[in-house]
């Protein structure tokens, strides 16, 4: 694995790639170029597209499977009760896009106009967006190295139509890799209001999730907080609580005070969450009496504030849509995107990859 050496001088400074520290380093030829120090072009562009879009929250993990993507889509649905907030929700797991399955939007696809790629709209406030939607099946692998990943991060931020939005949420694989570095820089211009880090009590995850909020101090992303989740499981029956994952060193608010972060809240186990997840529904509505729900709206309601001012206490709409056709408008007709080699991309990058095609809302294969 490549790694940046430990006393890197950064692209910007003079001695870029002629340190001590530069011996090594597969990217010393570049950094003596100079050319790591010209800014890429699309940070401009993408500045300019963002200023429509009035929040920016990114939801980050160290450790994978702990709930990252549940949060976010139920933290966008939260948002989206209000039919007058705006609500766009992006997945930039490149390689693990759930968010499709999690709306209930798998098999639907985005269309160009001539303002850009127009996102998967599940409400007419809430947009969403996902490599997921530009495969041919979700069962394909998606095999990409870093430079393919950013090229694709790009797209979503400067060739997405987004329109005038109040929250953009961006969904992350877990770690601290390309796809976090890529994100942060190009929204860096932009102002990213900050992170929220999700986790669960044990220790094997709160390891990572150091790690994370170290990333984030390290390329200056503001902190929201940290979100415990799967913290205890509330018996339906006799409402007795058991932790599934003991919080052997403290859990997430002993990690959270020795850091100086803001805990947001804790967020217990419920087997309706999965349940609701593979069904494409939100838990929120499908069951709001769960404790798990009244964490949820306490965490996004009273501590996510000022973003979430306009969260209602009490769900404005019965259902939410999984399937069927677009609001009217909000998916113009015209030719898909494609994601080159996506599907069944060969592990070499020298080949020549084919394309997917993507299919029409509600449609079959174009």
């Amino acid at each position: 694995m490549e790694e940046t050496p430990h006393n890197c001088p950064g692209t910007g400074s003079a001695q870029a790639g002629r340190g001590a520290a530069c011996q090594g380093c597969p990217n010393q030829r570049l950094c003596a170029s100079g050319a790591g120090e010209t800014p890429d072009p699309a940070i401009e562009e993408i500045k300019e597209k963002m200023k429509t879009v009035k929040h920016k929250i990114l939801v980050l993990s160290g450790k994978g499977g702990v709930g990252k993507s549940t949060f976010s889509a139920h933290l966008a649905h939260a948002l989206a009760e209000d039919e007058n907030t705006q609500v766009a929700l992006l997945d930039i797991d490149i390689c693990g896009p759930s968010i499709p399955k999690i709306m209930g939007l798998e098999g639907e696809q985005v269309h160009q106009s001539g303002s850009g790629w127009s996102p998967v709209f599940l409400e007419d406030n809430l947009g969403v967006m996902s490599v997921g939607f530009l495969l041919s099946s979700p069962d394909d692998a998606v095999i990409w190295r870093g430079p393919k990943k950013n090229g694709m991060i790009k797209q979503f931020l400067r060739d997405v139509d987004w329109g005038e939005v109040d929250y953009l949420i961006v969904d992350t694989p877990p770690g601290t890799s390309d796809e976090h570095l890529s994100v942060v820089q190009y929204l860096a211009a932009a102002r990213i209001d900050g992170a929220v880090i999700i986790t669960t009590p044990q220790e094997v995850s709160l390891q990572d999730v150091r790690k994370e909020i170290s990333f984030c101090h390290k390329v200056k992303l503001p902190i929201i907080g940290v979100v415990e989740n799967m913290s205890g499981f509330v018996c339906p029956k006799c409402k007795k609580e058991s932790q599934i994952f003991p919080p052997t060193t403290g859990g997430a608010e002993a990690m959270c005070q020795d850091l100086k972060i803001p805990l947001l809240g804790k967020v217990p186990l419920d087997p309706h969450i999965g349940k609701s997840c593979d069904e494409g529904r939100s838990f929120l509505i499908d069951a709001p009496n769960s404790p798990a729900t009244l964490a949820y709206r306490s965490i996004i309601q009273m501590r996510l504030a000022p973003y979430s001012k306009n969260v209602s206490a009490v769900p404005a709409r019965a259902s939410l849509r999984s399937n069927g056709p677009p609001a009217s408008g909000q998916s113009p007709s015209g030719r898909s995107p494609r994601v080159p080699g996506a599907a069944g991309a060969a592990a070499s990058e020298g080949g020549s990859p084919s394309q997917t095609r993507s299919r029409r809302r509600g449609g079959g294969a174009q």
